[in-house]
Parts: C-alpha cells; structure tokens; sequence
C-alpha cells in the first residue's frame, strides 16, 4: 500500500503574501543613466521619466508622470501629480490595448504601447495612431522592447508635435545618444519560501510520501497563469548537508504533479504547477529513511506581475 499504517502528520500554519500590488508608486524603474531616461520633441525639449521618481512601467500599463518645460506628464489618471483622478477622466497608456468607448486598459504585456498621456498645457498626447482609429495617413506608435527595455517610436501631440523616444527612430544617435530605457521585461516575477528543519522523530528515519499546499493560485486581479512547485531536501542530521532536489534528482525541477498522475511524482503537469489541495507525490528514492527534512516552494507571478499564489498551509505526509 502507499501509505503504511504509522501515519506522522505534519500541520504547518503560514500565509505567504508574494508579490503584493501598491498604487502609491515611490520608485521608479526608468533606467538613471541620463542618457536613457529622455525623450525629445522639437518644440518642448527633453522630456524626463526618471526625474520625478514615479514613472514604472508594467506588463499591464504606465504609471506616474514625466517632468517637461511644458508641465508634467501624466501616463495614468490613477498615479497623476493630483492623485487619483480617474473619477472625472480615466485616461492610461497601456502596455497592451487601450479602448476610448470604455476608457478601459487591457495590458497583455507585449510592449506594444497605445492609449493617451495628459498635460494641463499641451493637452492630449496619444502613444499609438490606433487610438483614433486611423492609422493611413501617419503609422505611429511607441514600443518597449520586452527583452531589452528600450523603447522606440513616436507619441503625438497636436500642440509640439512628435515626441521621439528613441534617437534611432530619425538616425540621430551618432550626434545625440538618448532613449528612455526600463528595468520592466516581459517575464514573470518568481519568489521562494524555505520552511526550516523538520524532525519526524524516528530515529531509523522516515520516508515523505507527499506533500499538501492549500491557498489560492491566483490573488489579486486573477488574471492569467501562475505557478506553484516544490523541491525537497532531507538529512540524517540536523546539520544536513541541505540539497534542494526536484524530479528526477533534479536541483533546477520543481515537484508539480499529483499523486493522481505519479505516484514517483513528475514535472510539468500543467502551466499552472501543483495543484491546490491535491497530495503532491515523492520519488521514494529520494527521500526514504531520512529522520529530518526542509521544503523549498516557488511562487511565480503571471506574465503581466499583476497576480500571485498565496500559501495558506501546508501539510506533510511520512510513513515509517
């Protein structure tokens, strides 16, 4: 049988809060170097998203405001200089697709900019010709590169004009090196949890038979996938040594399979990892006859960083 009659059950309270979301934004991740925190227009000058310490790019949006001759810019109407004031003009530039019928932001965090920035002296400063829906006369738009950071292309001010965000977009960089630049890429956020040493209590040591996480696999706006896996060290002495292992005797795999699937357990179930309230299942191999023991959980956000899995317990099961 799978399970021998000597049941040890272990009952571990926690809450794990991993990637929690803020609206206040003190930091930026617009790159510091001068040269790569500037856009340009011909009529208003540099145009700065470092300066003020707001501006953060995400999978889903911009967020903040730029400084400028002209006034600050504000990106989004939740993070402007004023504070929130979505109630009385709900205006974003997206990363991803921005509706003017529903004033709505859908970020699927290609890079792809659309949507309207604001200033109380210019006005309106749109980021892509789709914004209007016309795209045949003037083919512009602004773009953040998901690998790099770096944005090209062009916004669009009836009042100065063209804002450049890029000195490749008009071959000027050999007499003016400027871009604006973000840390922001197109990747999820992964966090860890290691638990601390377990004893079992049996002097001869303990096999894991598996392993029980409850919770919520997506918190916050529950949007796309996110992921939970585990690893498992164990020891026949409190001083270890501590090797995390996975599948497979693997030090970069993560546990993710059920006992429904593998009873050796396995990798890759789904995109989504271990499921919640679902026994996890052990190579015996790996973990027999070992009286202590630690876990290693990962947590992985969704693409747009905008969700997260929280741990409420875990539970772990052993056999003699």
């Amino acid at each position: 049988m799978f399970f021998s009659k000597l049941w040890f059950w272990l009952l571990i309270i926690l809450v794990v809060v991993f990637g929690t979301i803020s609206v206040s934004f003190a930091t930026t991740n617009i790159n510091s170097a001068s040269s790569s925190q500037v856009a340009w227009s011909d009529v208003a000058g540099w145009i700065n998203l470092y300066e003020t310490n707001t501006v953060t790019v995400t999978g889903e949006r911009l967020q903040g405001y730029a400084s400028s001759s002209v006034g600050d810019i504000s990106f989004d109407c939740a993070t402007s200089p004023s504070g929130n004031v979505c109630g009385s003009s709900s205006y974003y530039v997206c990363n991803g697709v921005y509706s003017s019928s529903t004033e709505t932001c859908t970020g699927n965090y290609q890079g792809s900019l659309s949507g309207y920035a604001w200033n109380d002296t210019i006005g309106w400063i749109s980021f892509n010709c789709y914004n209007h829906g016309n795209c045949v006369s003037s083919n512009y738009s602004v773009t953040v590169n998901p690998n790099t950071g770096d944005f090209t292309g062009y916004a669009w001010n009836d009042t100065i004009g063209w804002i450049s965000f890029n000195c490749v977009n008009h071959s000027g960089c050999g007499v003016s090196n400027y871009l604006v630049n973000t840390d922001w890429r197109q990747q999820p956020t992964i966090g860890y949890l290691e638990s601390a040493t377990i004893d079992t209590q049996i002097v001869g040591g303990a096999t894991l038979n598996g392993i029980t996480w409850q919770g919520v696999e997506k918190v916050y706006n529950a949007t796309g996938t996110t992921y939970v896996g585990f690893q498992i060290a164990t020891a026949t002495s409190t001083s270890g040594p501590w090797t995390y292992y996975g599948p497979g005797g693997s030090t970069t795999n993560y546990y993710d399979t059920p006992c429904s699937q593998s009873f050796v357990g396995g990798t890759g179930y789904s995109s989504a990892g271990a499921p919640q309230d679902e026994p996890i299942c052990i190579d015996p191999s790996q973990v027999a006859n070992k009286r202590y023991l630690r876990y290693k959980f990962q947590l992985r956000s969704n693409l747009l960083q905008t969700d997260t899995p929280r741990i409420d317990k875990i539970i772990l099961n052993w056999s003699k």
